[in-house]
């Protein structure tokens, strides 16, 4: 116990003083560590966190996007149903399950992996058989890649690419199967592009999309015989582009007379889950591996695709990363798991047979519509359609033009397929954008070229496709065909009377999918290309401007975004009933009006600076005159007003006035004496485009009446629009009881009203009004 009080104060203080100096050490710790947060950590880092709520609304935000960013194009949004749900419930389960003790985990992963791998191999009838479940759908070919290459090379494990480099291995795929999959095989194996064979399909014989058997066989006796090793063939049961399969029998025996292995992918195997299997898709449950995407055949979200394979050495599938020791990687089956058991088989059949049903219902339909060529393989099993817009040219020789096409490809020929790919293309985009809930795309094939797609396996279940969705597809395209008929026909047409017309150019542009696109071409003048090609920009511009306006269907733009011409009109799909004459005379006339009313804007410019210019000279020399006139004395400020009180000096104001008209310089004095401004000359008359055809009410610009409508015919409107000027010509009727007498002497004030309202009209029309005209005057002023 302290007994000195002065002691005990002075602990007291020192006691208070550090815990200060400590507060405030400890606060600008604080201050330091929250501007080092703010200004090195993200804001929603920043403080304890943030909220579920808010989270999960960033999140919605994020997948559905801001309205005002929104654009007009329309995006297909998954159809998440319960089985969805279930797959979803999947994922999280697989989360909750990862924290299990290990022995229980072993033991549920192994029973969901056992379960789903024989319901997948029953269900697609495919014996015995192994499972990988994969996130990317090439990466289970390329694990069976891998597996080919420890069984077929047994000193790989220890030798590596040694083996590889003494007998090189051979990949096969065919030409048909999808873009990029032969280059990503032997980047992920290491392996060189050599090794990868690139078989063709065939060209006389069978389908234009199925593996050439005949042809294969002979590159595999070539590589032998060189010393290389073929390891595998990749075959397609539904090519990704036509849905077409390949002879999986034949390339089956194949296989086995070379000690290769056989992997077949595509979207026709959904099909082996249904009652009735062609023979061509059934081949394929005897080939040593296959590919099932079950996602996008079920509308499953986020489900893994499956390899299922045969092999008796689990060692080698281990080595190859088919299986795994890691029983979370096992997981990976769990959506799936949970998703078939709640669709159950009468569930699963019943989708994939839908999607069967609509294509062939889309297939029927199709074998009723003129101009339309279809590319099927099978039409009693085949899932996928893939159609075209196609027209035959009755002017043209059949016989020469397949001599042509099987030689060397003739550039009217390579012109004409262009084309049809280009409204192809423009018909399959206008079909996703009409029914959207069809799910049709365009695709680029070898020999047909642009095609549109309709393949509901990848897509009915994921957008929710009826039969209803068929009926307006087809209705829509009984819409286009005749638009693109015309259009068609009237392309030739409208280049002859564009390349005919004077002032206009025609641009070829191949990928335009319309009438066509036409430029106005600017008059030389000796000026610099500079100034000539923003000129040519202004005035086909306003041109642009000028045909939007008018009433018609046409629809007239400045072309694609990317790779169109510069300072051009883009005419889109027309109709039968287009007039192409007036549709190019009204053109040429719009341009040339345009292009006269600049120059007239320019030429004005011109004369009003030089009127300037001589307007300033006179009234120098007028001030010279003046001076000479009233004396020196006159001028002194002072001497100036006096003289000027006593002895006033007259003299008469001398203006000028600017006409526009003349482009001159004129006196004011005959204003003065008549007080009244003169008439000038008559101005010359406004460029107009004289092509104000006289139509019918209602009728739309640039269209003729059809000679087989039952509506007017063109001698009925033209004689119909004669009578119509003769009653305007006839004198007016006169009442029962009336008599016809002297016309009626107007009253004065009744001449002034109608003399002024004249006078007014042709002010206006003559441009001469008095704030059309620049007046500058000198008044002498009177000191």
């Amino acid at each position: 116990k302290m007994v000195d009080p002065t002691l005990a104060e002075m602990g007291k203080n020192l006691n208070e003083a550090m815990k200060m100096l400590e507060d405030n050490q400890r606060k600008v710790e604080e201050e330091n560590e929250k501007k080092y947060a703010r200004k090195d950590i993200p804001g929603p880092l920043q403080g304890s966190g943030q909220d579920m709520v808010s989270i999960l609304q960033l999140v919605q935000n994020l997948m559905h996007g801001e309205e005002e960013e929104e654009t007009s194009q329309s995006y297909r949004l998954q159809n998440v149903g319960e089985q969805g749900h279930m797959a979803l419930l999947g994922h999280s389960l697989a989360a909750y399950i990862s924290v299990l003790d290990r022995e229980r985990l072993r033991k549920l992963t192994t029973r969901i992996l056992s379960d789903t791998t024989l319901w997948l191999c029953r269900l697609f009838r495919y014996e015995n058989g192994s499972a990988y479940y994969h996130e990317d759908d090439r990466e289970g070919l390329l694990k069976i890649c891998r597996l080919v290459i420890h069984t077929r090379y047994e000193d790989y494990t220890l030798e590596g690419f040694n083996v590889l480099y003494t007998k090189q291995p051979v990949i096969y795929i065919s030409s048909a199967a999808r873009t990029g999959l032969g280059q990503a095989l032997c980047n992920q194996l290491g392996l060189p592009l050599s090794c990868m064979c690139r078989v063709p399909c065939n060209t006389m014989f069978g389908s234009q999309h199925q593996m050439d058997v005949a042809l294969l066989d002979r590159v595999i006796k070539d590589d032998v015989e060189s010393g290389k090793l073929p390891l595998l063939l990749v075959a397609n049961a539904g090519t990704p582009g036509a849905g077409h399969t390949d002879k999986l029998g034949r390339l089956k025996e194949l296989c086995e007379q070379y000690k290769m292995w056989l992997h077949v992918e595509g979207v026709n195997l959904a099909t082996l889950a249904l009652g009735y299997v062609s023979s061509s898709v059934l081949a394929a449950t005897k080939c040593d591996s296959m590919t099932l995407t079950l996602g996008s055949w079920l509308g499953l979200p986020a489900v893994p695709a499956v390899t299922l394979y045969r092999h008796e050495d689990p060692s080698l599938s281990l080595a190859a990363g088919l299986t795994s020791s890691q029983p979370v990687e096992k997981l990976r089956a769990l959506p799936l798991w949970l998703s078939l058991q709640y669709l159950g088989h009468d569930g699963i059949v019943e989708r994939i047979k839908h999607a069967s049903q609509l294509s062939q219902r889309l297939l029927e339909n199709l074998k009723n519509l003129d101009f339309i060529k279809t590319s099927v393989e099978d039409e009693l099993s085949s899932p996928v359609v893939v159609f075209k817009f196609f027209q035959e040219y009755s002017n043209r020789d059949q016989t020469s033009h397949a001599a042509q096409a099987s030689t060397i490809q003739h550039p009217i020929i390579s012109n004409e397929r262009h084309i049809y790919d280009t409204f192809n293309q423009w018909l399959g985009e206008q079909l996703a954008q009409l029914v959207p809930a069809s799910g049709v795309d365009v695709v680029e094939l070898e020999d047909e070229g642009t095609c549109v797609r309709f393949s509901p396996l990848m897509t009915s279940a994921v957008l929710g496709t009826e039969i209803q969705d068929i009926d307006q597809l087809v209705d829509c395209l009984k819409m286009k065909i005749p638009v693109l008929t015309s259009t068609l026909q009237l392309r030739e047409e409208f280049e002859q009377e564009v390349r005919r017309t004077v002032g206009l150019l025609y641009i070829e542009d191949l990928g335009w999918p319309g009438l066509g696109v036409v430029r106005y071409s600017y008059h030389c003048d000796g000026k610099n290309d500079d100034k000539q090609e923003k000129e040519l920009e202004k005035i086909n511009t306003e041109l642009l401007k000028k045909l939007n306006e008018l009433e018609s269907d046409l629809t007239f733009s400045l072309g694609p975004e990317f790779g169109g011409q510069k300072n051009c009109v883009y005419i889109g799909m027309v109709t039968e009933d287009l007039d192409v004459s007036e549709l190019v005379e009204t053109i040429a006339a719009t341009g040339r009006e345009i292009e006269e009313n600049s120059r007239l804007l320019e030429n004005m410019t011109e004369v009003v600076r030089k009127g300037i210019q001589e307007a300033q000279l006179q009234l120098q020399k007028a001030n010279e005159e003046r001076l000479l006139e009233e004396g020196l004395l006159r001028q002194i400020p002072v001497v100036g007003s006096v003289l000027n009180w006593f002895s006033p000096f007259q003299a008469s104001p001398k203006g000028r006035t600017f006409n526009l008209t003349a482009g001159s310089l004129e006196s004011t004095e005959s204003m003065y004496i008549s007080k009244a401004q003169g008439t000038g000359t008559t101005p010359p008359p406004t460029p107009t485009s004289s092509l104000a055809k006289q139509r019918l009410p209602g009728q739309k610009a640039f269209r003729r009446s059809l000679r087989s409508s039952d509506g007017f015919s063109e001698t009925s409107s033209i004689s119909h629009c004669d009578d119509l000027d003769k009653m305007d010509q006839r004198p007016p009727t006169l009442s029962p009881g009336q008599e016809q007498g002297p016309l009626e002497v107007e009253k004065p004030e009744e001449q002034k009203e109608v003399a002024q309202a004249q006078t007014d009209t042709e002010n206006i029309h003559s441009d001469k009004s008095p704030p059309d005209c620049t007046e500058v005057e000198d008044q002498a002023s009177q000191r």
